[in-house]
């Protein structure tokens, strides 16, 4: 794993290229570590997750670590620990995914539980779990039916079937296909645009965006009128409004 911060922007890269960057024990240990820094660090405002070298995203899990390996039982209800972006922790932060080829099984599940997605022309997406009589866990089965129409969701999570990045984008799976020259470069632009917003009312917007899919409306409208009512008194609402005001590019301080 490699972790970069740069200017408010930590770059994550999943760095097993000789395996297509699949994800074992040890790889998801350090994505965890990853993305608890992320969320803690106020220095940090935005986040791109990509794949080392130009072939893979991510494999998805190491199946030759996973399959037939009991483990402990005791485990299966330690359900914070290692905890992953995936898989119920809460990073409110914006992410972006740069997908540099190969995003299959647990890679469509990480890419799911991002927010902006550019991928190079060559990136093929598959939740392929089913082909190994297993599942897409972490969040698989739970948010493709969210972010993609159900017929198209269904294909995905029971063929198995992959996908090429120019259908991607017209499901809306994606939001860009570029030359994988530009793939980085263009995560990083998102990334920077992100990270120069205010980032109180940024983060306040990814949660309400994702806490109303379990919501009933009012209740979503209410939450929705209590963080307003919090951004208004902040330091960075006043500093929006004067530098409006003055005709000057606004410092956000996240206060």
């Amino acid at each position: 794993m490699i972790f970069e911060v740069d200017e408010g922007i930590a770059t994550v890269t999943i760095n097993r290229p000789e395996r297509l960057n699949a994800m074992g024990g040890p790889t998801y240990q350090a994505l965890s570590e990853a993305w608890v820094r992320i969320r803690d660090d106020v220095d940090i405002r935005a986040a791109v997750i990509t794949g080392a070298g130009e072939r893979s995203f991510t494999a998805g899990a190491d199946l030759k670590s996973f399959v037939g390996s009991p483990g402990d039982l005791s485990e299966f209800w330690m359900t914070q620990k290692d905890q992953l972006l995936n898989k119920g922790l809460e990073v409110h932060k914006p992410v972006v995914a740069a997908v540099n080829g190969y995003c299959m099984g647990g890679g469509v599940t990480l890419l799911l539980a991002t927010d902006l997605r550019v991928a190079a022309s060559h990136a093929t997406f598959a939740l392929s779990e089913v082909k190994r009589g297993l599942l897409p866990a972490n969040g698989g089965t739970q948010r493709v039916l969210e972010q993609l129409p159900h017929p198209i969701a269904m294909e995905m999570l029971l063929l198995g079937e992959p996908i090429n990045a120019e259908t991607a984008l017209r499901w809306g799976l994606i939001n860009k296909v570029v030359p994988i020259s530009d793939l980085l470069p263009t995560a990083t632009d998102y990334a920077r645009r992100l990270a120069a917003l205010p980032p109180l009312a940024v983060q306040a917007c990814k949660e309400l965006a994702i806490r109303a899919r379990d919501m009933d409306r009012p209740s979503g409208l209410r939450l929705e009128e209590t963080m307003l009512r919090m951004l208004k008194f902040t330091d960075d609402a006043a500093e929006g409004i004067a530098a409006f005001t003055e005709r000057r590019d606004p410092v956000w301080r996240g206060r």
